[in-house]
């Protein structure tokens, strides 16, 4: 069975403006085609390709003997060691087959019991083609542990519990979701304890907490097990193994299946653009040589991360990478994926000193790196055929084209990219602009500078803004009030009643307007009062702000409150009326004098008031559609720290008299930085 072929045809059919970039999409289209017919007649198709952990790794099989496989053509020798034969490297030798397959049968006990015990230690110990012996972590372990009392070097475990600590799911996948408000979590951070936080605490004390804030994807940060805890989860050194800082693979698989019970669907930040360069628990120089797993010399070195580069030319790291995907998806249940770094895959300057004018040229010329584009349009078109209702989130600066069109119309497949854009015009905003500077028609731009067709993320602030050094969106808002005016029994000073302010009109402008899915990271709904800083040698390995201070929004006493209120009343409005999903917003008005912003969006129409001192009383706004409308949300009642100047009883009649391009219009009083969401009645 073969794939159809892409024509020039088609891609114009998608977007005319790429008539010269044709060529160059075709040819790409045919690279993937070739790999996926090879798929297809060597490996029988996507469905066995991507069962890799089936076949290499350890697998127990009916009998309870075990086999143990593991890619690893440069070694000359290979033998399986661990607890279970007391180390000895010569007991258990390994047999290697024409494609550099070694592999093992471990015969069960004399009893018929397994003969690794369940946690047991492991690891493989190679004769390199030097002549040298080396050690290394099984490449497909789905268990790790690290005592960092002891050494900061993980140790590979043979995860094997009886059926009596098996977890089993209970619950089916949600639906895929319409509209999809993302809340983006780090188990680790996620308790207000001086410590790392768990899976189990995951499961009792935030799913309900994220459920009832009305988000209905979870995206998991820092969940494939990393050397570095203050790498936010980026330095993979073991891509099969679930973390085991916050538990076990069992409690993950519990907070994943609580979390579909509830209706939420749950995501996994996966990291294939990049491996931690670690070689004693990691993939690099596995079997001695700088190139099993990556390019060799400087291709396979990512000189601003200090990581390791994938080949994704490679027949092997295509099976481990697209097998990867599939492991997470069956046995942990994950509904699909936030790509990182998908910008330093496509290109081969990896995105460093490149600036994007949106000339398409620039996507499709020498700089790309087609091989790594060719194995997104696998993963993309694979975990979609496998799993229609998946869902996969490109990182993305770049704004490549076609990103988010099917890969057999001539796109990367993903179903989304993050705006990146909008979290960075903030922070310049709020770092070199007085209130009054703000050009309406700028912020309408950058949030609305997408392409049509391809569903994008809006998010206010990114993760890593939370991270010490920068600020929060809180943060610069408020500062050091935030230390002392944050109680309801302290002055309402300027700064904070400004902050709280700006805070709710920005992410309500973010979600309605910027995108087609919304994403928020944790505490940042509240206005979370300190940065991110995991313990490291540079802050006595504190982890006073590696965690989320929960107490401060749960105190009735204090604003960040209101914040949380607003956030949970934008999310369950946008449940109602659907906007994310919805057709881009119509904007009617952008005026730079009254800073005002107007538009229609799922049959709603907002109204913002940005400026700092001056609030209008009737005033003047076009609508399309006839009739009575009533204020639906304001940032500006008493419950969200507002002032509750708005009323929500008043109804605002159309008149028949065409405005700013609208067939009607209304008056409504706005008063200086609110906004508010009116539907008809």
């Amino acid at each position: 069975m073969t794939t159809s072929q892409l024509t020039a045809k088609d891609v114009l059919a998608v977007d005319p403006w790429l008539e010269n970039e044709a060529g160059a999409i075709v040819h790409r289209h045919d690279l993937f085609r070739k790999w996926k017919d090879t798929i297809q007649n060597v490996e029988g198709g996507y469905d066995k390709f991507m069962k890799g952990y089936n076949k290499l790794g350890f697998n127990v099989q009916p009998d309870n003997s075990v086999v143990y496989r593991e890619w690893a053509p440069n070694a000359i020798e290979a033998v399986l060691i661990g607890e279970f034969n007391k180390w000895n490297r010569i007991s258990h030798p390994m047999q290697k087959d024409e494609y550099g397959v070694w592999s093992i049968t471990v015969p069960p006990t004399a009893t018929g019991e397994v003969a690794i015990p369940h946690d047991s230690k492991v690891k493989i110990s190679m004769i390199a083609a030097t002549g040298e012996r080396i050690e290394r972590l099984p490449t497909w372990i789905q268990r790790v542990t690290q005592d960092l009392k002891v050494s900061p070097v993980y140790e590979a475990r043979f995860w094997n519990p009886p059926a009596s600590e098996t977890y089993n799911f209970k619950n089916p996948r949600p639906p895929k979701p319409e509209s999809v408000r993302i809340y983006e979590a780090h188990v680790g951070i996620s308790t207000s304890e001086y410590r790392v936080g768990t899976y189990k605490e995951f499961t009792t004390n935030m799913l309900p907490r994220i459920r009832d804030l009305g988000y209905n994807v979870i995206q998991l940060m820092a969940v494939m097990e990393h050397a570095y805890y203050a790498s936010f989860g980026y330095q993979v050194t073991s891509f099969f193994a679930a973390s085991s800082r916050y538990g076990t693979p069992e409690e993950l698989k519990e907070l994943i299946d609580t979390a579909h019970g509830m209706g939420l669907t749950v995501l996994l930040d996966i990291v294939h653009s990049h491996a931690c360069k670690n070689v004693l628990d990691g993939l690099n120089r596995f079997d001695g040589t700088d190139h099993l797993y990556f390019h060799s010399g400087p291709k396979g070195q990512h000189e601003l991360w200090d990581s390791r580069l994938f080949n994704y030319g490679h027949h092997e790291v295509l099976r481990f990478l697209l097998s990867n995907l599939r492991f997470w998806v069956d046995t942990y249940q994950f509904d699909g994926f936030r790509f990182d770094g998908v910008t330093s895959m496509m290109y081969k300057h990896h995105g460093i000193g490149a600036g994007f004018s949106g000339g398409y040229h620039e996507y499709f010329g020498d700089s790309v790196d087609l091989e790594a584009v060719i194995y997104l349009m696998l993963a993309n078109d694979a975990i979609h055929t496998l799993y229609p209702d998946a869902i996969t989130i490109a990182e993305d600066v770049s704004g490549m084209p076609l990103l988010c069109v099917p890969v057999e119309k001539g796109g990367v497949g993903f179903d989304y990219r993050l705006s990146m854009a909008i979290p960075d015009m903030w922070i310049k905003l709020l770092k070199h602009k007085t209130d009054d500077e703000w050009e309406m028609g700028n912020i309408v731009h950058t949030l609305t500078n997408r392409r049509y067709g391809e569903k994008s993320i809006a998010y206010a602030e990114s993760h890593d803004q939370a991270l010490v050094g920068d600020k929060t969106l809180a943060f610069w808002l408020m500062d050091k009030e935030m230390y002392t005016n944050m109680s309801d029994l302290t002055e309402y000073t300027p700064v904070v009643s400004r902050g709280i302010a700006l805070h709710k009109m920005i992410r309500l402008l973010v979600h309605s307007l910027g995108g087609e899915g919304y994403l928020n990271f944790e505490g940042n709904e509240f206005g979370h009062p300190e940065w991110l800083d995991f313990p490291r040698e540079g802050n006595g390995n504190s982890f006073h702000y590696a965690r989320r201070q929960w107490n401060v929004v749960d105190d009735p006493l204090l604003r960040y409150r209101y914040l949380n209120e607003f956030d949970k009343a934008m999310n369950h409005l946008e449940q109602k009326y659907k906007w994310l999903s919805a057709e881009p917003a119509y904007v009617s008005l952008k005026n730079e004098s009254d800073k005002v912003i107007v538009y229609e969006r799922a049959g709603l129409l907002f109204v913002f008031n940005f400026h700092p001192t001056k609030s209008f009383t009737d005033y003047r706004v076009g609508v399309d559609v006839a009739g009575d409308y009533k204020i639906v949300l304001s940032s500006d009642e008493k419950r969200f720290g507002g002032f509750d100047n708005i009323s929500l009883d008043v109804t605002f009649p159309t008149t028949a008299l065409a405005w700013n391009d609208r067939k009607n219009f209304t008056q409504v009083y706005l008063p200086a930085r609110t906004c508010i969401v009116l539907a008809k009645v």
